[in-house]
Order: structure tokens, then C-alpha cells, then sequence
């Protein structure tokens, strides 16, 4: 096989996509990010892995989130994220932000989990390995460990960008308190937090309670995961449950039962998307677009046609009064 890229990405890329500054700094993302989550696992299909990663960069979306973890099984999506990198994206790599992350359950042992320094460096280590880079653009602790020392996780961070392994660090899962403490260490060791990557969507509102005025506060940016609610904020359960639907393929997530408590909200919150002139995923996407102190919203998708959709939800981030009024009644 040639090294040469055969793919050429498209020349107006940057012309169909919003970008927003990260908390206080250089750095800017694309309003919307797309997660390697799900769909490139060891047994999805490749060839569409890799037209979903050629869409996603050819619409102006140069950030890719990974985490050690995703697959089936551990590893695999970063495997197969480098074998893409490798034959398309390889004289793009400037042109791209890469994630990745380390905070769950990843190899046997009790040094495959967790917080310790040891889990952090050897975890980036052997992510870099799956991916064939020498660093990663962002590196995040992916959840709060009670039982290890946050200067121990904090200091493991800062190690890592002073090692050149990453060029900039993230928090993950983090409520308001522990968040604060970590800046406040990463501020003194010189390397501060760029961004913070919680849950957040209609269903699921934990970081109004807290954490977004403290990110705003402390100039740190946000990219929110779950925006769909695993898919409950499209119209794909308007009329009922589909077979091919993930609540009903894959409980794990999202039970159907939790989808018909929620049906009522989804058909209700979907009329307020049609007076838009939106689909009820492009206004859940807009919606969390709205507050400004958001600086990317992080897809999944296992089709093309989802990350072009989502991205005209970038067309209509504002929100008027009376809409916001009746989504909150909606949403009590």
C-alpha cells in the first residue's frame, strides 16, 4: 500500500462549521465533536469507520474523542482510529485534534483503573502505541478517583504535557467541588485545565447545578457528551420502539421502559423543534449550544448522514423567551 494519503479532504471545510474559543486559550474547537464511542469496535464495519471519520473532517470537524477503553473490546476503536490516521489523515494530523482518555476499567490488576500515576502514564502510553502517535492533542482523566490523592491524578496530568506526550489536559465526570480543587493544583503546577467533558442534555441537566458557572468562572471550556440522551431526543421513538433501536438491541444504556416514561416530553419537546424548522436532534444540539461558556457538543454516530444533520444544528443556536419558557415547563 502506497503511503501516500489517498484521501483529499475537502477545500471548503472550514467554511461549513463553527469554531469557539476553549476556556482561556489559543485553542478552538468545532462546535460539534464526534466520539469514537461506538462503531469502531474490533467487529464494526471499517470501511464505514472510515467514511465517518472522511465526513466528519471534510464538514470542518477536526476534533476526534477516543478513550482507552472504547471497542468492543478495550482498545480496539483507538486500533482502529490509527489504522485510518494512517491511510487518510496522515498529512492532516496538524489540521486535527485527537483525544483520549483514562479513568475506567482498562487491563487486569489493580493498576488498570482508576487514578494513580502509574494508571496514567502507562494507559497514554499504550494508547499512543494503538493509535501510532506521539501525543495526543488532549488527555483527560476520565472520571473522580476518591481513593487516590488528587495531586497524585492532577500531578500524573501535568507529567504527562511536560513529557510532550499531550499538549493540553482534561477533566471528566467531575462535579463542582473536586473540579475546583483540581484547577486550582493544575494552576499551580503550571499546567492548567483546558477542558472539562461532562454529561449534559434536556434529560440530564446535573451542570447548571454548579459546574458551568464554575467553568466559566475559571475560563476552563466544556464539551458535553450524551446530547441525544442515547438517542431519546430524536424522533426515533415518536412512534413507538423500534426493533433495530438501541433501547430495545441493548439495554445496557437506555431501557425501554425509561423511553416510554419519557415519550410524552420527547413528542411535546418535538413540536417545539418543527416551529423551529429543526428535527428534535438538531434542537436538543442547539440547545445545549445556546450558553456560551459550551465549546462543543460530542456526537456519536454510525452514519454519514447523522454528522451532516447534526451539523445544521449549528445554523440556529438562539433561543427566544418564549421557547426557552415552554421547553423548561416541559422539562419539570
Amino acid at each position: 500500500m502506497s503511503k501516500k494519503s489517498k484521501f483529499i479532504a475537502d477545500n471548503n471545510r472550514y467554511e461549513k462549521i463553527n469554531y469557539r474559543r476553549t476556556g482561556n486559550s489559543g485553542l478552538l474547537l468545532p462546535e460539534i465533536s464526534l466520539g469514537l464511542w461506538h462503531n469502531f469496535g474490533e467487529n464494526d464495519n471499517f470501511k464505514n469507520a472510515r467514511n465517518l471519520l472522511k465526513c466528519a473532517f471534510d464538514n470542518g470537524i477536526t476534533h476526534f474523542d477516543l478513550a482507552n477503553n472504547y471497542g468492543p473490546p478495550y482498545g480496539a476503536a483507538e486500533t482502529t482510529f490509527g489504522k485510518i490516521l494512517s491511510k487518510d489523515f496522515k498529512k492532516y494530523r496538524d489540521e486535527l485534534i485527537i483525544s483520549s482518555k483514562a479513568g475506567y476499567d482498562m487491563w487486569e490488576g489493580p493498576y488498570g483503573n482508576f487514578g494513580s500515576k502509574k494508571y496514567l502514564i502507562s494507559s497514554l502510553d499504550q494508547s499512543l502505541q494503538r493509535m501510532k502517535l506521539d501525543y495526543v492533542d488532549i488527555f483527560y482523566h476520565h472520571r473522580p478517583d476518591e481513593n487516590t490523592p488528587l495531586e497524585e491524578t492532577m500531578g500524573a496530568l501535568d507529567l504527562i504535557v511536560k513529557q510532550g506526550k499531550a499538549l493540553y489536559i482534561g477533566l471528566s465526570n467531575y462535579k463542582p467541588e473536586r473540579a475546583k480543587k483540581a484547577f486550582k493544583i493544575l494552576n499551580e503546577l503550571g499546567t492548567p485545565c483546558l477542558i472539562h467533558q461532562p454529561r449534559y442534555n434536556m434529560f440530564d441537566r446535573w451542570i447548571e447545578d454548579g459546574l458551568l458557572d464554575l467553568l466559566g468562572k475559571e475560563k476552563v471550556g466544556a464539551i458535553c457528551f450524551s446530547p441525544l440522551a442515547q438517542g431519546m431526543l430524536t424522533d426515533k421513538y415518536i412512534n413507538g420502539l423500534p426493533k433495530d433501536s438501541r433501547a430495545v438491541k441493548d439495554g445496557r444504556y437506555l431501557k425501554t421502559d425509561k423511553v416510554l416514561e419519557m415519550l410524552p416530553k420527547i413528542k411535546a419537546l418535538n413540536e417545539i423543534a418543527k416551529n423551529r424548522n429543526q428535527n428534535l436532534a438538531q434542537m436538543a444540539i442547539s440547545w445545549i449550544l445556546r450558553d456560551k461558556r459550551v465549546t462543543s457538543v460530542l456526537i456519536g454516530a454510525s452514519k454519514t448522514e447523522q454528522i451532516t444533520d447534526s451539523i445544521k444544528a449549528t445554523e440556529n443556536t438562539i433561543f427566544s423567551e418564549d421557547e426557552l419558557t415552554k421547553i423548561n415547563s416541559i422539562l419539570k
